[in-house]
């Protein structure tokens, strides 16, 4: 009998504790506090943002594609982004070109190819902490390395640097992120496909080729586009190896003057209208804001559809 009361009293316990109990009040008070956390920065983020819209919206709909098709200008009515925006996809063309190659060859050999060793695991923490660095770190680093390197190759450089040094600045700030995903994206497909083709014969480098990488691809797609909005939107690297008030020609002229000239971008055309004086440019910097933040959600959102699209159920 004594058993079967303390069973129950042990149930109901049990019980209490799973539906939580009315006396936690410490649990509770944690509770609040992270929801006041919440509430006070997405309360924060809503006053940011509806300043913005406020004063960029107007600006927007006055200024219409005029906004768009002008370039830099000390006249506020005159000024708009089409040589940042130039400049930005110049810069993502260069970082695509130079840090995915590399990025996605480096996952390849970490996972399938690299042995499991203490210096691969070095290596391992290592580029992870690197993603943690931050993008001020690698515009000194690009300021030393690239521009430097060079304005000694080549005579005639910009002494703040070309296109191409902020586009190579900006691939190295991106290539462990884009080490990371694609990391992931490879350890996320099953070893029995890989032991399947094991066993029909297949080498290895057909076995990444014809089964890993396309299972892979989803995965390292959806973080390669997350990194070229990454890169889109930096703005402390290009302040170190970049002109704030740079001009990017979008007419005539060899590439390589146009790689090694004067060039601006989008985040570094808003910082140069915002610490201006006039209302006038810190109004165009509100609008040049909202273009870059749908930029990122338009880009962020592929990203999303891509990986539920393409996403595979193991």
């Amino acid at each position: 009998m004594a058993m079967g009361i303390d069973t129950a009293a042990t149930r109901a316990q049990v019980e209490q504790r799973l539906r939580g109990s009315s006396r936690d009040v410490a649990g509770k008070l944690f509770r609040a506090t992270l929801l006041l956390s919440l509430l006070l920065t997405l309360g924060l983020l809503v006053l940011l943002l509806g300043d913005v819209l406020r004063r960029g919206l107007p600006i927007l709909s006055e200024r219409g594609v005029s906004f768009f098709s002008n370039g830099s200008s000390t006249l506020p009515a005159r000024a708009g982004i089409s040589q940042a925006l130039a400049g930005s996809i110049a810069l993502v063309v260069i970082v695509a070109v130079v840090a995915l190659p590399i990025g996605i060859a480096a996952a390849i050999y970490i996972e399938e190819y690299a042995r499991d060793t203490r210096f691969t695991r070095f290596i391992t923490a290592n580029i992870r902490n690197l993603a943690g660095v931050p993008s001020i770190v690698y515009g000194i680093l690009g300021l030393v390395i690239f521009v430097d390197f060079l304005r000694k190759l080549l005579t005639g450089l910009n002494t703040t640097g070309g296109l191409i040094s902020g586009g190579l600045t900006l691939a190295v700030l991106v290539l462990p992120i884009v080490i990371i995903t694609a990391s992931e994206a490879l350890r996320s497909v099953p070893s029995g496909i890989r032991e399947a083709a094991y066993g029909v014969g297949a080498t290895r480098w057909e076995v990444i080729r014809s089964h890993v990488l396309p299972y892979a691809a989803p995965g390292i797609l959806t973080g390669v586009v997350l990194t070229l909005a990454r890169a889109f939107g930096e703005t402390a690297p290009l302040l170190l190896v970049g002109a704030v008030q740079g001009f990017f020609s979008t007419g005539s002229g060899s590439t390589g003057s146009k790689l090694l000239g004067t060039y601006t971008a989008l985040p570094v055309l808003i910082y140069d209208w915002s610490g201006r004086i006039q209302k006038e440019f810190k109004d165009l910097a509100a609008a040049a804001i909202i273009v870059m933040m749908v930029v990122l959600l338009i880009v962020n959102g592929l990203a999303i559809y891509l990986r539920n699209r393409y996403e595979r159920k193991w």
